[in-house]
């Protein structure tokens, strides 16, 4: 599932291409795309249609387009979603879901997802404080670290009052948002922190490392486009990003530690898996993985 830095990509993207364009029509080819707006696909339609992009706004990895009437297109990618910006009269793609045109021709946005699991919905915007809106599904949700009003502390403090492990920990959107697996691995790879480690063991300095390690390599993701490991993942113009060819824990089970060169190992981790370096990331003390 896309995380922070694949999300931003495509926010980006849309946000140069769709951004002060007036939407001219919509068109649902799958019913499931809109099942999260409650009163249904005419109703979206007809919403959406005539109305002005005004920005395309994200909070870890949720994105949502704001429009002209105090209400938001809150777009989830799931699995496989694509949102992609297409010349209007190109060939349509086979898991094409959502189709909007706009009045001033030229490109089309399309919402593309084979299995189906992601989405749009229209929801009302609602003021948190003075000059942010979010949508109310989008209200539980914490910074993530790229946001300017992003607190630090607030996260160090949160996590060491915890009682989990720390993956769970940084994976907890209600904690920090943005962080998902694949650089839930990466950040404890570089703090060299196993992932059942318990978040009240971990000393403030630890706390701010991983925070910092997290934040370093959901940066250096975006800057090459987010991870891509299949033609799913892509941005707005269908380009895969490349930082899987940087990691260094995430799928690298029995490849060496590029650090110690001790061979990475793979372990069950909440119906997924989480890669670690047996050596750098040592099992702690007192702990049962069973």
């Amino acid at each position: 599932m896309p995380e922070l830095p694949e999300v931003e990509v495509v926010r980006r993207g849309l946000d140069k291409w769709v951004t002060g364009r007036t939407v001219e029509s919509v068109e649902i080819l799958h019913s499931r795309a809109t099942r999260n707006h409650i009163a249904g696909p005419k109703d979206f339609i007809s919403r959406l249609t005539g109305r002005t992009v005004a920005a395309v706004s994200r909070r870890g990895k949720f994105m949502w387009l704001v429009l002209d009437d105090d209400h938001a297109v809150v777009t989830h990618l799931g699995m496989s979603g694509q949102v992609l910006v297409q010349e209007a009269d190109a060939e349509r793609e086979k898991h094409l879901r959502i189709r909007c045109t706009f009045t001033d021709g030229g490109r089309a946005m399309h919402f593309v997802d084979q299995r189906t699991f992601g989405g749009m919905a229209i929801e009302e915007l609602i003021e948190i404080d003075a000059g942010q809106r979010l949508p109310e599904s989008v209200l539980h949700i914490a910074r993530d670290p790229l946001d300017p009003l992003f607190d630090p502390s607030t996260f160090v403090d949160g996590i060491r009052k915890k009682r989990t492990q720390v993956k769970r920990a940084i994976l907890d959107q209600n904690l920090i948002s943005g962080v998902g697996n694949i650089y839930a691995d990466e950040a404890l790879w570089r703090t060299k922190l196993h992932w059942a480690t318990p978040t009240e063991r971990l000393k403030r300095p630890v706390a701010q490392d991983l925070l910092g390690h997290a934040t370093d390599v959901m940066t250096e993701a975006l800057a090459q486009g987010g991870t891509s490991f299949d033609s799913l993942y892509v941005n707005v113009n269908g380009e895969s990003g490349y930082f899987s060819r940087d990691l260094n824990a995430y799928g690298r089970e029995n490849e060496p530690c590029v650090r110690c060169g001790s061979l990475m190992v793979r372990e069950a981790f909440a119906n997924r898996s989480s890669f670690r370096c047996p050596r750098c990331q040592p099992k702690p003390r007192g702990i049962s993985l069973d």
